[in-house]
C-alpha cells in the first residue's frame, strides 16, 4: 500500500484526514501539524498514525505529501519524504482523494460525496445528525449545534446516546424502518419535529442512520410567514413557467387553470386555447388523466396519450392537490416520447438493413423439431461459441448457408462482417484474386492501387466458403496456408498480411471419396473438419414438413403479395409421400409454384394445387401438346428446360459442376438458370 503524509493544520485538514483514513487506500504515515485539534488527536488514536510537529518533522520514504499550507517547497518535501515523493496541494487533494477512493470502491457512496455537500449541510436551516454502524456521530451541522446546544467538535465520534440520550437513531438503524415527522423533546427543552431514516449501502447492508429535524416554534413562524397566498401563487407560477417539463394545472372541476411554455411547445396549443377549457381539450387520442385523478383522488403515473394536432406521443404523471382534506385540483407533468419512439423505429430499421447487408439469419430462423435437426442445431450452437473452423455437410438445398448465417450471428463476431463466397461460381484465377486481393500491376487490367481480398474484408468476422469441394488443388494449398498460418498473401504481393477470420465451409460432396481419388487434399480436410455438422435431408425428417410449410408460406406471401394461410391435410399427405431430392429448397419451389397457380381468392394450398408442380407429377416427361396447354412456345420451352435441369441435378445429387458439364453449358449459365427458375 502506498504511503502518504498530510502537512498543515485547520478544520479542512481534519475532514480530509478523516476521509482519507476511512478509504483505506493509502496508508497515513504521519500528520505534520502545528497545533493538532482534539478531533485530529482522536483520529490519530483511531487510525493509528503519529502526529508530528511542523518544526521538527521526521524523515522517511513516502509516496505522497498533501500540502495544506500551499507553501511547502519541493526541496523541503524531498527532505521529508524522499526523492520520489509527489506533492499534492490542497486545491487538488480533495479531487485526488475522491478519485482514488472511487476507483478502489472501498467506501459507501454517501461518504465519498460527503465533502461535496458539506457546505450545503452546514448552511441548511434544518438540523442534521448522522451516525455510523457503531452508533457514533459522523455528521452534526450548525443548525444541530444551535438546537441541541452542543458543539460539533465535542460530538463527532461520540455515541449518539451520550450526546442525546433520547435519540432513536440506533433503533431506526437496527430495525431498518424510517420514522417520519416524530415529535421529540431535547435535553435543553427544545421541542423538535424529526424524521429518522436508516442508511444502507448499495448492497443493502446497514451502515448507519440519519435524522433531519426542525424546531416546532420555527415551523409555526414559517407557517405564519407564508399565509400570503398571493406570494405563494407568484412563487408557484415562477417555478412552473421556468420548468422545462410540460406542466398543466386544472381546478377541482377539471378546467385548465395554468399551463407553461413547455406545454404549449409540446402540444402546439396556445394558453388562450387551453385556459378555462376542459382538461381533455389537448387530447387527440386517449382519456383525460386529470379527470381520472379528480374522480379517484389518487395519483396516476406513466399514462400513455397522444396530444395536440400533431398527435405527439406522451407519458403523463398527474397528482391531486388536496388542502386540509379538500380537493382543489390536480397537477400534470407531460413527457414527450414521440422523438424517442421515432429514434427507436429508425434504429430498428437500421438494424434490419445491416442484417440484410451482413448475416441475415439467426438460429430462430431454422425450423425443425425432428431429433436429427435438433442435434444439428445443438451442434451449430456449440460451434458458434468456439472459434474453430466449421464444416457444414449435407445435400443441396438442406440449408447449409442458413446454418452459416446463424453460426456467425450466434458468435462473438456477430457485429463484424459476414462474407459469402461460392467457390464453384468463379474460375481459379478469379477466385484467388477475389479471396486474397492483389497488388497494383499484378496482372493486366488490375485496378490502380490494388484491391483488398474477401479475407481482408472479413477480418474480425466470418467468411463462408460454399461448395468447398469444388476448389482446385492449387487453391486448396493456398487455403490450407491461410488456415495454418492465419495470414494471406495478395496476388503479385511479397508480404504476408495477418488476419483474424473464422472460416465456415460447406459442401454437398463426399470429401472422403474425393480424398481417396486424389482430388481433395487430406491435410486441408483435417483442417476444415475440426467441427463437422451434418444437416439431415428433408426425406429423413418429414415430420418437419408442416412446420416448414408454415414458415415458407409466410415468406412467400411477402414475396408474392399473397395471403395464403396454409396447406390442407390432403396436400400435407402428398408432400410427406415425396422423397424431396432437392430438400427444403425444392419444397419452397413447389409451394411457390402452387401459390402462383392458385385461384385469386383461395387461401389454402390443396392437393390439386400441389399436383401442378412438375417435381410431383411422378416424373412425367412428355412435352405439352397444343390440346394440353395454350401457353406460348417460349413458356413451354422454358418449362421443359426447367424439368431437364431439375432431373439432371437429381441425377448427380445436386452437383452443379457435373450437371453443367453434362448439359453442355457453363457453370455461370447454370447458376443464372437456377436463379431464373427459383431453384437456388
Amino acid at each position: 500500500m502506498q504511503k502518504a503524509v498530510i502537512y498543515g493544520s485547520g478544520e479542512q485538514i481534519d475532514a480530509f484526514v478523516r476521509l482519507l483514513a476511512s478509504t483505506r487506500v493509502l496508508q497515513i504515515e504521519a500528520v505534520i501539524t502545528s497545533t493538532p485539534s482534539s478531533m485530529m488527536q482522536r483520529l490519530a488514536q483511531q487510525f493509528l498514525f503519529p502526529l508530528q510537529s511542523m518544526e521538527d518533522p521526521k524523515k522517511g520514504h513516502v509516496d505522497f505529501i498533501f500540502d495544506f499550507t500551499e507553501g511547502l517547497s519541493l526541496q523541503a518535501a524531498k527532505a521529508m519524504g524522499g526523492p520520489t515523493v509527489t506533492v499534492i496541494p490542497a486545491s487538488k487533494a480533495w479531487r485526488f482523494c475522491q478519485t482514488l477512493a472511487t476507483s478502489e470502491d472501498y467506501i459507501p457512496s454517501y461518504k465519498s460525496k460527503l465533502h461535496k455537500i458539506n457546505a450545503i449541510l452546514e448552511s441548511a436551516h434544518d438540523g442534521m445528525i448522522a451516525i455510523n454502524v457503531d452508533s457514533k456521530v459522523t455528521l452534526f451541522n450548525k443548525s444541530a449545534e444551535k438546537m441541541t446546544s452542543c458543539r460539533k467538535e465535542e460530538v463527532i465520534g461520540q455515541l449518539i446516546t451520550d450526546v442525546i440520550p433520547t435519540s432513536r437513531l440506533p433503533k431506526v438503524m437496527r430495525d431498518g424502518k424510517e420514522e417520519i415527522n416524530q415529535e421529540q423533546v431535547l435535553d435543553n427543552g427544545t421541542r423538535i419535529i424529526t424524521t429518522r431514516i436508516p442508511v444502507v449501502d448499495e448492497y443493502g447492508v446497514k451502515v448507519g442512520a440519519f435524522a433531519v429535524f426542525r424546531d416546532i416554534t420555527e415551523m409555526i413562524d414559517l407557517a405564519e410567514e407564508v399565509t400570503n397566498l398571493k406570494s405563494i401563487e407568484s412563487m408557484l407560477k415562477a417555478i412552473i413557467q421556468s420548468s422545462e417539463e410540460a406542466i398543466s394545472v386544472v381546478d377541482e372541476h377539471g378546467n385548465n387553470m395554468m399551463v407553461n411554455p413547455a406545454y404549449t411547445k409540446l402540444t402546439g396549443l396556445s394558453s388562450e386555447n387551453v385556459i378555462g377549457h376542459p382538461a381533455a381539450i389537448d387530447i387527440s387520442e386517449g382519456e383525460s388523466i386529470h379527470m381520472q385523478v379528480l374522480n379517484n383522488r389518487k395519483p396516476i403515473r406513466g399514462a400513455r396519450l397522444k396530444v395536440g394536432p400533431q398527435k405527439r406521443d406522451v407519458i403523463v404523471n398527474v397528482a391531486p392537490v388536496i388542502v386540509d382534506g379538500q380537493l382543489k385540483g390536480s397537477v400534470g407533468v407531460v413527457h414527450d416520447v414521440s422523438e424517442i419512439k421515432s429514434l427507436t423505429e429508425e434504429l430498428s430499421r437500421a438494424r434490419q438493413i445491416i442484417r440484410t447487408l451482413e448475416a441475415k439469419y439467426s438460429f430462430e430462423d431454422i425450423r425443425g423439431q425432428s431429433e436429427e435437426m435438433k442435434f444439428a442445431i445443438e451442434q451449430a450452437g456449440l460451434a458458434a461459441s468456439t472459434p474453430a473452423t466449421v464444416l457444414l455437410r449435407g445435400e443441396s438445398g438442406t440449408g447449409k448457408e442458413l446454418f452459416a448465417h446463424a453460426i456467425h450471428n450466434g458468435s462473438a463476431r456477430k457485429y463484424n462482417k459476414f462474407i459469402r463466397v461460392n467457390c464453384a461460381a468463379l474460375s481459379e484465377s478469379l477466385l484467388e484474386s477475389e479471396l486474397f486481393g492483389y497488388v497494383e500491376g499484378a496482372f493486366s487490367g488490375a485496378v490502380r492501387g490494388g484491391k483488398r481480398g474477401l479475407f481482408e474484408e472479413a477480418n474480425g468476422g466470418s467468411i463462408f466458403l460454399d461448395e468447398i469441394g469444388e476448389l482446385a488443388p492449387q487453391m486448396q494449398a493456398k487455403l490450407l496456408r491461410v488456415l495454418q498460418e492465419k495470414e494471406i498473401r495478395k496476388v503479385g504481393g511479397t508480404t504476408s498480411i495477418p488476419i483474424d477470420v473464422r472460416v465456415i465451409a460447406a459442401t454437398n460432396m463426399n470429401l472422403e471419396r474425393k480424398i481417396g481419388e486424389g482430388i481433395f487434399r487430406e491435410d486441408l480436410y483435417y483442417r476444415l473438419n475440426r467441427m463437422p455438422i451434418f444437416i439431415p435431408p428433408l426425406r429423413s425428417r418429414k415430420q418437419d414438413i408442416p412446420l416448414l410449410c408454415q414458415h415458407l408460406i409466410h415468406k412467400l406471401n411477402q414475396d408474392y403479395g399473397k395471403n395464403v394461410e396454409g396447406v390442407t391435410q390432403e396436400a400435407l399427405l402428398v408432400l410427406q409421400q415425396y422423397d424431396w431430392p432437392g430438400n427444403v429448397r425444392e419444397l419452397e419451389n413447389v409451394l411457390g409454384r402452387a401459390m402462383i397457380h392458385m385461384p385469386l381468392l383461395a387461401h389454402m394450398i390443396g392437393s390439386e394445387h400441389i399436383a401442378l408442380a412438375p417435381p410431383l407429377q411422378q416424373h412425367r416427361e412428355q412435352l405439352p401438346t397444343h390440346e394440353q396447354s395454350e401457353a406460348s412456345l417460349a413458356d413451354q420451352l422454358e418449362r421443359v428446360e426447367q424439368q431437364i435441369i431439375e432431373q439432371t441435378l437429381q441425377r448427380f445429387e445436386g452437383n452443379k459442376t457435373k450437371c453443367a458439364k453434362v448439359l453442355g453449358i457453363s457453370l455461370r449459365s447454370l447458376y443464372y438458370k437456377l436463379e431464373k427458375y427459383h431453384m437456388m
